[in-house]
Formats: C-alpha cells, sequence, structure tokens
C-alpha cells in the first residue's frame, strides 16, 4: 500500500522526520531511518537522509508503512504560579462584567492541549477575577503572536461574541514587519490556501487588506486586516508574496538574514459593537517590536 502527501506552504523547509510525524504521529526515529534506509519512504521517488528539508510542492511517499501512533493524546496540565498568574493580569486592557481584554504575550498559547502547556485559559481559572466564574475562549490568536485577545466571563457572551466573529462583525487590526520593500503602498491579498485535515486536501479562500506604513529597502511595517480568518493566514499571505514576517521560522525563504527569535506579528487593534455601544481596545507593542522598528528605521506613530 501506497501514502502520499504533497507538501504545502505550511511545512515548507521542515525536516522530513518533522513533516512526517506531522502528518502521521509519534512514529520513532529508529522507524523513520529504518524505513529510509530500506527506500519504504522516499522523497520525490528519491532516498534521501531524515535531516532532508521538504519544500513546497514536494512529493514524500510511504511504501508498506504499518504504524500506530501508541502514545495517548492527553492535554498537558498546567498549574501556573501566582507569580504568572499576576504578570498576566497586569496585561489586562479592560475589565468588565462580561469579558476581560488583554494584551497577550508572544509565546504563549490561548488554550491547553497535547502539545501546549502555559495556556491563558489555564491562568485565568486561577485568577481573583474570575473567581465566580470561569474564562471563555472566544477566538483564536497563533502561541507566537501578540496583542489584544478577549476572555469571556460568562457562556452566553461567550456565546455572543464567538457568533460576531462567526460572521465577521468582529474588527480586527494586526502590526507587522515583513522582509523586504513592498511595491504598492495598499491593496488585497487573495489567496486560496492548501491546509490538510486528516490528509484531505483542503482549500479555502483568504482575503486581508494592507497597507504600508513605513518601508525601506530592507524591511516593511504593514497594517492588515483579515476579511476571512484562516489558520496562520497573515503569515501564509505574505509568504507567498516573498515578504514573510520576521521572526516566523514556519513560514520562511531559505536565503533571509537577519533571524528574530519573536514573532514580528502584533494584534494591535480590536473594535465591535453590542447593543449599540462601540467597542475599540488597543494593545501596546512589545518592547522587542519597537526594537526592531528602531533597528529597521521603521516610523509608527502610535
Amino acid at each position: 500500500m501506497i501514502k502520499s502527501f504533497v507538501v504545502d506552504a505550511t511545512y515548507n523547509n521542515m525536516r522530513l522526520d518533522r513533516f512526517l510525524r506531522n502528518k502521521i504521529g509519534k512514529i520513532p526515529q529508529g522507524l523513520i531511518e529504518k524505513k529510509l534506509r530500506t527506500g519504504k519512504i522516499k522523497l520525490n521517488k528519491k532516498k534521501v537522509k531524515s535531516s532532508t528539508k521538504v519544500t513546497l510542492n514536494d512529493k514524500v511517499e510511504l511504501f508498506n508503512l504499518d504504524f500506530k501512533e501508541k502514545s495517548d493524546n492527553k492535554k498537558i496540565n498546567f498549574k501556573p504560579s501566582n507569580t504568572i498568574i499576576k504578570s498576566n493580569e497586569r496585561s489586562i486592557i479592560e475589565n468588565n462584567e462580561d469579558f476581560i481584554v488583554i494584551n497577550k504575550d508572544s509565546g504563549i498559547s490561548v488554550q491547553g492541549g497535547t502539545k501546549s502547556k502555559k495556556n491563558l485559559i489555564d491562568i485565568f481559572k486561577k485568577s481573583k477575577i474570575f473567581e465566580n466564574t470561569k474564562p471563555y475562549s472566544v477566538h483564536r490568536l497563533d502561541k507566537d503572536t501578540s496583542g489584544v485577545f478577549i476572555i469571556a466571563k460568562k457562556r452566553e457572551m461567550a456565546q455572543l461574541l464567538t457568533s460576531l466573529f462567526r460572521l465577521r462583525k468582529i474588527h480586527k487590526t494586526y502590526l507587522a514587519i515583513c522582509h523586504g520593500e513592498l511595491e504598492k503602498d495598499k491593496g488585497e491579498l487573495n489567496d486560496n490556501l492548501l491546509r490538510y485535515d486528516n490528509g484531505k486536501k483542503i482549500i479555502e479562500k483568504a482575503k486581508t487588506i494592507f497597507k504600508v506604513i513605513d518601508k525601506n529597502s530592507e524591511a516593511s511595517l504593514l497594517e492588515l486586516k483579515p476579511i476571512t480568518g484562516r489558520k496562520h493566514q497573515l503569515r501564509k499571505q505574505l509568504y507567498n508574496i516573498g515578504h514573510s514576517i520576521y521572526g516566523d521560522e514556519k513560514y520562511k525563504h531559505i536565503n533571509l538574514k537577519g533571524a528574530n527569535k519573536k514573532l514580528m506579528l502584533h494584534s494591535y487593534q480590536i473594535k465591535f459593537l453590542i447593543n449599540h455601544q462601540k467597542h475599540t481596545y488597543k494593545a501596546l507593542l512589545p518592547e522587542y517590536f519597537k526594537n526592531l522598528l528602531k533597528s529597521k528605521r521603521l516610523n509608527f506613530l502610535n
């Protein structure tokens, strides 16, 4: 039996062994090495090493590989310390009877899972702010993306906000520092983004409105307003036009210089309407973001 995968932008420049684990589970390294040596796993019909990087549109073939993942996908428990709780409480922008808005740090997940330990929901479960209720996550924000994030205090408010997001009645503005100088100062990014769900190929339309705030030959500061809400949408779309975001290890071009440990993508503002009342919240830029702006000679009037 032959099983094959085509590499999309999500996995571009990823090691072959990592790619395989993303596709078929926690396969032992020894088994990968054995199957590569015997030609049971091939990349573009060739024998390669496990450290070989896969690139866009590569074809990975598996011949008679019968593997069942033994590990169970139990959620990792996280018990936040008082220091972590207080630190995240200090990041609160708005606190009312219905929800809080925080300026999320880069490197922290919104919710826990099989891969994530430190996460906002588990942190705020232990906060006195949610003493008589529980925190509800109502939208997504990537682990490595900083900025505005909403947590509901009541189930009814969580359902309302989730519905507003689904109906695109909540408007988000991001700031990103990307490699190189964009030709156009404003416009739209329209893409058919590819993803896989349990091996099934899915193509989704993605649309983002962009405006260049400042730019030079080395870098550009962009304002991004996503109209659709696809996974890693902004990162994928900027990668597709050859201007990947600084610090993006997943969607990057091979020959780029100036690596950053932090992803330079910030959820800057969120706007919505509830019962005819306007809500607008902004998240201050992280210091590392401001430092890169300065080093790249980019101006932003906050």
